[in-house]
């Protein structure tokens, strides 16, 4: 039966893009429950859920009979549509526990995002929306544990940085078929450029449709391109997502208010409040994040029971302007105590998040290298102006508060760099001996870049100049993890090769953080064989090879 608008409102439904837990009730079935928005299925974009508490998450979907449309409508009416939403115990949905409808029109993109509440901690559920005769597909989601209690293990999974023009998201998939209790991405989600200004040696792959991005418009059609990929939306229906956005949600390293090419870009701020109502529309955030004008508040920390912390930073909106021009650069003026990448009040924030923390993890997910990687051998120090380097002052305070708060384990997580790289954060970085006071893993990218290649030692050629640096491979992936109560184990998870769709992934290499031991250690390694690389890579690399694409891809792109 058809809970109505009275009962909604007595409950407490909210219409409008957010919605409150409602009493069960089936979707209705019937023709005339409600109008439906058009003739051919709305949910083409599919959907996703996010931000889990103990008593519930963010479920999402958007309306897109039409998903590329030039005008960024998908397809939908300028009407308001009714969409009904169900929460299910089991994937059949013959047990269903939390039902309702919520209203979504074309201020919101016709997003729909509900805050469902009334569930039971550390519990699977699955989802659906209806909108008049079409049914959504369903997705997977789980609650958070309680507070109070310790999980016996945690499985995540973190990515970043897909270029849809760069190879096919095979990446999702195969991270949705490992069905992870939560995933977290890092950025880069979707990248701004016109077809043809951003490719690769060979040719890309596909080719985004519409302009470079800078009106809602086309920001709207951009990310409906990409969430009409079936990986993709594989791997948000498979769990949960934590997200934060980096560079190419907007554009390339903008800083604060100021593009990467300010002069040419007089109406930055404008086009950045098109991008970040895009952005809330498009992902599963909780109505905290909704958008004023050019402002989003995406920074956030979620608990999971006593076992983690995860402390979601945006280290775009807030920062100090990269020094010297940006690009890899010896820049003195960079190390000034009053720069900050994440911003004072965010620091601020952090630090105290760190001091309330009773949790045997505490994790950063984040965007940019937070570890120092000097590219020259020579004395200098010619290190990124984009990533923590270009905000030595900053980074200290960050490892000085977590050491103060006496944090039990700080690791830190990070996408943007377009391969996966192992770093310990090191007192005095300049010596390997130096205590180490946390670990960072580093994600490399879904496709940005195209087909990678990989390396058999793991060895960056930085490496000598850098002792903090454990490992690397330029290979396209991501990375599971498991955290348990004695240990947090990284799996650096690879693909050959991204230029062609269905590739396997493999596991190159795993590194343990054990509880209370500051510092990873290896316990796999698994180089990509030599025939295989030879038939499905690009040629070995030399070191100066390397270091040029290295460079490339984090100032370039």
């Amino acid at each position: 039966m058809e809970t109505s608008r009275r009962i909604l409102l007595k409950t407490g439904l909210v219409t409008g893009g957010a919605a409150l837990a409602a009493t069960p009730a089936l979707l209705d079935q019937r023709p005339s429950a409600a109008a439906p928005p058009t003739r051919t299925d709305p949910f083409t974009l599919g959907v996703a859920s996010g931000d889990p508490l103990p008593d519930g998450f963010v479920i999402w979907t958007r309306l897109a009979p039409d998903p590329l449309a030039d005008d960024g409508a998908g397809g939908m009416p300028s009407r308001h549509q009714q969409v009904g939403w169900q929460v299910a115990t089991d994937a059949r949905f013959t047990d269903v526990v939390r039902a309702g409808s919520v209203r979504t029109g074309p201020e919101l993109g016709h997003a729909v995002h509900v805050e469902v509440g009334g569930l039971l901690p550390g519990r699977e559920y699955f989802y659906r929306f209806r909108a008049g005769r079409h049914l959504s597909p369903s997705g997977r989601s789980v609650t958070a544990p309680d507070p109070l209690s310790m999980p016996a293990s945690l499985s995540m999974a973190f990515a970043s940085c897909s270029q849809f023009e760069h190879g096919w998201f095979t990446a999702y998939g195969r991270l949705a078929e490992e069905r992870p209790d939560l995933v977290l991405h890092l950025g880069d989600y979707q990248y701004e450029y016109k077809a043809d200004s951003y490719t690769i040696p060979g040719g890309n792959v596909r080719d985004h449709r519409g302009p470079e991005t800078v009106s809602l418009a086309g920001y709207r059609q951009r990310l409906a391109q990409y969430k009409t990929d079936p990986d993709l939306q594989a791997a948000h229906a498979a769990a949960p997502w934590l997200v934060v956005f980096d560079d190419h949600e907007v554009d390339n390293n903008w800083a604060d208010e100021i593009a990467e090419n300010a002069a040419s870009q007089p109406g930055f701020m404008d086009r950045r409040a098109a991008a970040f109502r895009a952005y809330y529309e498009n992902m599963p955030l909780r109505r905290t994040s909704v958008p004023a004008g050019p402002d989003l508040q995406l920074y956030r920390s979620v608990q999971w029971g006593q076992l983690a912390s995860f402390h979601m930073l945006d280290t775009r909106q807030y920062r100090d302007d990269q020094a010297c021009g940006d690009g890899y650069d010896d820049c003195p003026p960079a190390a000034a105590p009053e720069r900050s990448l994440p911003g004072t009040t965010q620091e601020a924030w952090l630090a105290e998040r760190f001091a309330a923390s009773t949790q045997t993890w505490d994790v950063l997910g984040q965007q940019v290298f937070f570890g120092r990687r000097d590219s020259t051998a020579t004395p200098d120090n010619t290190v990124s102006m984009d990533s923590w380097d270009g905000y030595p002052a900053s980074r200290d305070r960050v490892v000085r508060s977590w050491v103060d708060a006496g944090v039990r384990n700080p690791v830190v997580l990070t996408g943007d760099v377009h391969a996966h790289w192992g770093s310990d954060v090191l007192t005095d970085w300049t010596d390997g001996s130096s205590p180490v006071l946390g670990s960072e893993f580093v994600c490399s990218s879904i496709t940005s870049g195209g087909d990678g290649y990989d390396k058999a030692d793991g060895t960056h050629p930085w490496a000598a100049q850098n002792p903090n640096l454990t490992f690397w491979t330029n290979l396209r992936g991501y990375v599971s993890t498991t955290i348990t109560p004695t240990s947090f184990t990284a799996d650096y998870r690879c693909l050959p090769r991204v230029s062609v769709p269905g590739e396997q992934a493999f596991t190159r290499a795993s590194f343990v953080v054990d509880d209370g031991v500051r510092g990873m250690r290896q316990v796999a390694d698994n180089p990509l064989p030599t025939a295989r690389a030879d038939r499905s890579l690009r040629a070995p690399r030399s070191d100066a090879a390397i270091i040029a694409d290295t460079i490339e891809a984090e100032t370039g792109h």
